[in-house]
């Protein structure tokens, strides 16, 4: 992998069942900031860092978590791939991290690597845990057994790592490996069947790793091996074997004679219940609606807690916006394309940053304490009916940050249409980048009358309205479309645990930095490409058009609407402008499709703008609506933006926004694809054909749903 110099630096992996600690091990390891998760699929990729043994530079690959060698999806297969030296070359050291309380199970995975011969050292993590449960295991006796160091750990307070380290070290030289284990003489007589025919047909011969995964549960598209396959699993047979569970058969009576004295409960330490909160947690009522107010909390929290740093950004983009359009005062164009394109347009999106922040702080939270294992337990019983389940839940949970992670987190989904059914459905979640949206409508047209607590109520509805849509919308895809057989889902609890302030802050900030980063690139070249588009053209005469019309109006000279009423000039100029620009015309072209959701042509410009990125719509509303320097000035322009949406109004004097209208804004952002690179990593996972389905329904879907809303607001009387 990468050039002849990066080859010769040592490759370790990081190994592990789910839900070991091996990613927060890896982080303690490298100091990188790898999202740690509570569930299986968080990591999808092998994340890589450097680390120095003794002097010498090594690189740490962190692998996605796999219960075997049984490559069931497509995560688990980037396992399988790296020892099977498909893709790139076998490490030279394996770290294989297992939680010391499910000692059992966990050992199934080094007892399948022990067939590579690679150098191993067993991390044993959660050694407080088994203290705790009156779990005693003797380390000495097996690490003596294995034949391989085993260093027992506590990843997330750091116990046991600088000894893992000095084990790593050591093990790069001593090169220690597990025994691997013996089948009988059945299984060898079936191997050596194998290895001809492989090597007969391919040249090449095969090592005892590769061996045994094609003969306990491998196939092959050549005719010849498929038939020495089928010999060799016949020989299995005649010697009273079945095929197919002889593996699990073997290795867990291995494990069984090596665990034998090694574990022991401590004399006269008293059981724990750890799990007793669960009887109420993953209840299928109670949980639900502990579930409900959890999130209600969540929502309702992020929006009044934030609004004092949401003041202080506010005031910061006004002082700037403020001092740089008077350095600029000579020069019209660039002060307007500095102050209402960058100043204002970003500005406008970094003013929500602080609620950003805090939702990616409450997830960590709740991920890191273990809680949203149980919430993928619960959804599961909620998916069953359309065709899916608790695994979907863990893509969908991620896309409340960010749809693109969250479709790369789907290849732990085993059956490829169950993952299809939920890349389909997985940008229906509300990712953060509508937040804006939400905050500044709800901000303008429900907290002023209803308050801090119904505000946060429409904003947690927000947040649902996609998850009660998409599971019909995945019901239809499963029985119509995709015909997904139901599957059982298994999920292991991970233990309630303290959240780690370090890896909740390093979360935290690695979501803060990519918004500003956004903010600072993408946002800033929209916005500036938007300002262009409001800007141009701008003829001269539009400027005597506005006063020959305000003299027409007041029979006042134009030197006198000059000196008189030179504000409501420009502002009318400036309307003027506006309307004929660019953009402009476009909003005029396009807003009939959007009128029967209530929709006037700056609403319709501002969804236009925010096809390549829905947050653009925030800076495109601050840019149509014109904030000028006085509303910069003031130190409120992200309520000066509220008072300029509140007080818009058709050509008859009706105000545009009302709350139906701001309701189906809303709700067209909340199911329409306004994301490029999320179409783009779906073309990506399953190609360009389902990446334009995705764009089509969602787009048909958000516009459907915003005209419903508004028109059945309108037609009870809805509130204006």
């Amino acid at each position: 992998m990468g050039t002849s110099g990066e080859a010769r630096i040592p490759l370790i992996a990081v190994m592990g069942n789910p839900n070991t600690g091996k990613s927060t091990l890896f982080n303690r390891l490298t100091g990188s900031s790898q999202r740690v998760g509570n569930y299986p699929g968080i990591t999808v990729s092998g994340a890589q860092g450097s680390i120095d043994l003794d002097g010498r530079t090594c690189r740490l690959v962190d692998l996605p978590g796999a219960y075997s060698f049984s490559p069931a999806s497509p995560d688990e297969a980037v396992v399988v791939d790296l020892f099977s030296g498909r893709k790139e070359d076998a490490p030279e050291l394996v770290i294989c991290v297992l939680d010391g309380t499910n000692l059992r199970r966990n050992l199934y995975l080094p007892m399948q690597l022990a067939d590579t011969g690679l150098p191993t050292v067993l991390a044993l993590n959660m050694t407080d845990a088994c203290r705790e449960r009156g779990i005693e295991i003797d380390i000495e006796l097996l690490s003596s057994r294995l034949g391989i160091p085993v260093v027992p750990i506590v990843a997330s307070r750091g116990e046991g790592v600088d000894a893992l380290r000095s084990a790593m070290a050591r093990a790069l030289s001593d090169r220690p490996s597990l025994p691997p284990v013996d089948f009988g003489a059945a299984v060898e007589d079936a191997e050596g069947i194998l290895s001809s025919v492989v090597e007969s047909a391919t040249g090449r011969s095969m090592g005892p790793f590769e061996r045994r995964r094609l003969l306990f549960e491998g196939d092959s598209e050549d005719a010849t091996i498929r038939a020495g396959l089928e010999r060799a699993r016949a020989r299995l047979v005649e010697a009273g074997h079945d095929p197919v569970s002889l593996e699990a058969q073997g290795r867990y009576a291995a494990i069984d004679v090596l665990l034998d004295g090694v574990i022991r409960a401590a004399p006269g330490t008293p059981g724990k219940d750890v799990y007793a909160i669960d009887r109420f947690l993953t209840h299928r009522v109670y949980g639900l609606l502990a579930f409900g107010v959890a999130m209600m909390l969540v929502f309702g929290s992020i929006y009044w807690l934030a609004q004092p740093a949401m003041n202080w950004v506010d005031m910061a983009v006004a002082a700037i916006g403020s001092s740089v359009g008077a350095a600029l005062v000579d020069a019209p164009l660039l002060q307007s394309l500095v102050v209402d394109g960058i100043v204002t347009g970003v500005g406008s999106v970094l003013i929500f940053l602080p609620q950003i922040l805090l939702l990616f702080l409450f997830i960590a939270l709740l991920e890191d304490s273990g809680y949203m294992a149980r919430a993928a337990f619960l959804m599961d019983r909620v998916f069953a009916w359309c065709g899916l389940n608790g695994k979907s839940f863990v893509p969908m949970l991620s896309s409340y940050a960010c749809a693109v992670p969250a479709i790369l987190s789907t290849r732990g989904i085993e059956n490829p249409r169950a993952r299809l059914t939920t890349i389909l459905v997985a940008p229906l979640m509300s990712c953060s980048a509508r937040l804006p949206v939400y905050v500044l409508l709800i901000g303008a047209f429900v907290q002023p009358v209803y308050g801090p607590f119904w505000a946060g109520g429409v904003l947690f509805a927000m947040h649902v309205v996609g998850l009660l849509v998409a599971i019909p919308v995945a019901f239809v895809l499963n029985r119509f479309v995709l015909r997904v057989a139901t599957v059982p889902f298994l999920l292991e609890m991970p233990p309630y645990r303290v959240p780690r302030p370090r890896d909740v802050w390093a979360r935290v900030y690695a979501a803060g930095r990519k918004f500003v980063t956004q903010a600072g690139t993408v946002i800033l070249a929209f916005t500036v490409v938007i300002w262009a588009l409001t800007y141009f053209p701008r003829p001269d005469s539009v400027r005597d058009e506005v006063v020959a019309g305000i003299v027409q109006e007041t029979g006042l000279s134009s030197a006198e609407i000059e000196e008189t009423r030179a504000g409501l000039v420009d502002l009318r100029t400036g309307t003027a402008y506006l309307e004929q620009s660019y953009l402009g015309r476009m909003g005029r072209v396009v807003q009939p499709i959007f009128a029967p959701a209530g929709f006037d042509w700056k609403i319709t410009v501002g969804i236009i703008a925010a096809f390549p990125a829905r947050e653009v719509i925030v800076s495109t509303l601050g840019i149509v609506y014109s904030l000028s320097p006085d509303d910069m000035e003031s130190g409120e322009s992200s309520n000066a933006l509220r008072d300029k949406l509140a007080n818009a109004t058709w050509p008859d004097g009706r105000p545009v926004f009302t709350l139906p209208v701001a309701l189906a804004v809303m709700v067209f952002f909340a199911f329409c694809m306004q994301c490029g690179s999320t179409v783009a990593v779906i073309a990506q996972e399953v190609g360009w054909r389902w990446a334009t389905v995705s764009f089509v329904y969602m787009t048909v879907l958000a516009w459907v749903s915003a005209v419903a809303v508004y028109q059945v607001e309108t037609s009870i009387g809805g509130i204006t």
